[in-house]
């Protein structure tokens, strides 16, 4: 009979797991890894409990759809921590231009123009991308060699289901505010839950909110001939980031201040911008197209880039109908949010970016208006002019001096540093200005000028100065509710040998949209059927357009472009 072995003595809990740690290896090290990595990004990145919530959802999602394809749990693991990266790195990029992060719709909407904007910023990334695509790919291959786990397709197919499913539930039931995006956190949580609200919103109200009906057509889309009797030069200035500081309680501003903002007769005129603080693309749309870019809802950040090929409707299509020479001077590349395209479809017929003109990132305003003088002085024989001139100096951030060596004779106020720069910014716009407006009284004394400034949005500090009262949840709320303290800007008519033909549009308060009708109006151009039946709207609406009748009037007219064949695809 053969002897019991003795039974073995119980290990501690020490002993178990120092026995665990000494059967693992390097893939086993592999498999974990990634989820280490990922589990630091979210302590770093998130906050508070819902994007935490939502970056584990996402992060197990992605997980299990890479084991759904390849079974490997390691290379899934890899997978995802690389896109993860990747798409921090792409967030942080595109806030320090847009003040902005990464959202779903961005990676849908890569296109040639995106690619040529970074190369152009940045001319070594494609070789940079090349070594870092490589390094990736031979990291992946080790790990591939290294996995020797196997998980069930099922499993992992069932766990993408029910964690895809749990990610819908906590983004329908706690939706991302698009005011997020404007700040550096949250970026991967962010990004799953924005790509729920953007396939909800499509699939319910598309991309460009129009009316689903049946609605009366425009008169012709043929606007027939056009004659213009005397036909002034017309130059639209895009007079970047500014508007009236002293709305702004207790601000100290210099003598003088507020000139600026005032037309030839003395009005001090308002014009209520789609976006505050930061993104000139919504005014630019407003402006080229004549609508509104709210009606493009969670799409509104990529309007122009929607817009370009497929809105060809704008009053500089009327302009160059009517023998003018259609022109943008623009201070940054033209691959920018699709801006060449965007404008060229729009009815520009020359758009020169800051290559063409040989701009420098700190030249001032006054460098604009030069060339566009510069190109007056060329081509005035040819015809009329349309221009549409952008400035620059005024641009975010506010935390340096610009150009310490203009406006020698400048004393700060005494506010928030931020706010004196930004008043300085302003000052040296003015200066510009009026220099520009010297030139052209000198260089073209028979020649007649209609001249319209606005501003395409306030600087970024105002909400906060405005009412400090609100935190950054009310205030997005109430900036979403088209609240005009945040809003108001500024437009202003001036001329040169020239008496505005009609002024019944340029009211004391006037939605961006309409500011096009007000500038064909007071050059004397004819308007087309489109803008005849937008002056209606203006009309019955009082300046206003996407907030008219909630909304109502802004789809109704979509909808009448669309059957015109002026917006497509859309």
């Amino acid at each position: 009979m053969s002897q019991e072995s003795p039974p073995e003595t119980p290990r501690s809990a020490t002993g178990r797991l120092t026995a665990w740690l000494a059967g693992w290896g390097w893939p086993d090290i592999a498999l974990l890894a990634p989820h280490g990595v990922a589990l630091a990004f979210m302590l770093g990145t998130e906050k508070p409990v819902v994007p935490m919530l939502a970056f584990v959802l996402g992060w197990v999602f992605f997980n299990a759809f890479w084991i759904v394809l390849i079974r490997r749990p390691a290379v899934a693991g890899l997978l995802t921590l690389l896109c993860l990266l990747l798409l921090i790195l792409l967030s942080q990029f595109k806030h320090e231009i847009l003040l902005m992060t990464v959202n779903f719709v961005d990676l849908m909407m890569i296109d040639a123009d995106t690619t040529a904007f970074l190369l152009q910023v940045f001319p070594r990334l494609g070789f940079k991308t090349v070594l870092a695509a490589l390094a990736a790919v031979a990291l992946l291959a080790l790990v591939w060699w290294l996995d020797r786990r196997r998980l069930s397709r099922r499993c992992a197919a069932l766990v993408a289901t029910g964690s895809f499913a749990a990610l819908i539930s906590l983004a329908s039931a706690v939706p991302n505010d698009p005011w997020e995006e404007f700040y550096a956190e949250n970026y991967f949580s962010k990004y799953v839950r924005s790509g729920v609200t953007a396939a909800s919103d499509y699939l319910t109200r598309g991309i460009l909110d129009q009316d689903q009906g049946a609605v009366a057509r425009l008169a012709t889309p043929d606007p027939g001939p056009c004659t213009v009797e005397q036909p002034p030069h017309v130059i639209v200035i895009h007079d970047e980031s500014s508007f009236d500081a002293r709305a702004i309680p207790g601000i100290k501003v210099p003598e003088g201040y507020g000139g600026h903002f005032r037309s030839f007769d003395g009005k001090a005129r308002t014009l209520l911008v789609e976006g505050p603080g930061g993104p000139s693309w919504y005014t630019e749309y407003n402006i080229l197209t004549g609508l509104s870019a709210r009606s493009y809802g969670r799409f509104i950040d990529f309007a122009t880039r929607i817009a370009a090929g497929r809105v060809e409707r704008g009053f500089a299509h009327n302009f160059a109908r009517c023998g003018y020479r259609t022109t943008t001077l623009y201070p940054m590349y033209g691959s920018f949010l699709s801006a060449r395209r965007f404008q060229e479809t729009a009815g520009i017929q020359r758009f020169l970016d800051s290559k063409v003109l040989g701009a420098g990132f700190l030249d001032p305003d006054g460098f604009y208006f030069n060339a566009a003088a510069d190109l007056l002085a060329r081509e005035r024989r040819l015809g009329p002019q349309f221009m549409l001139v952008y400035t620059a100096q005024n641009h975010f951030p506010w935390t340096f001096r610009y150009r310490p060596d203009l406006a020698p004779e400048w004393k700060d106020p005494g506010n928030r540093a931020d706010v004196d720069e930004y008043l300085r910014r302003q000052h040296l716009t003015e200066v510009d200005y009026r220099a520009f407006i010297e030139r052209l009284q000198r260089e073209f004394p028979e020649e007649r000028f209609l001249i319209v400034r606005f501003g395409d949005h306030q600087p970024y500090f105002a909400r906060h100065l405005i009412d400090p009262t609100q935190d950054d949840t009310m205030l997005v709320r109430r900036i979403a509710a088209a609240d005009p303290r945040f809003l108001a800007t500024y437009y202003s008519i001036e001329t040169i040998n020239f008496t505005p033909k009609d002024l019944s549009s340029s009211l004391d308060v006037l939605d961006a949209p309409h500011l096009p009708l007000a500038v064909l109006e007071a050059a004397g151009v004819p308007l087309d059927p489109t803008f005849r039946e937008q002056k209606a709207i203006l009309q019955r609406c009082r300046g206003l357009l996407f907030r008219c009748n909630a909304g109502a009037e802004a789809r109704r007219f979509n909808r009448q472009l669309i059957d015109a064949g002026l917006i497509k695809g859309l």
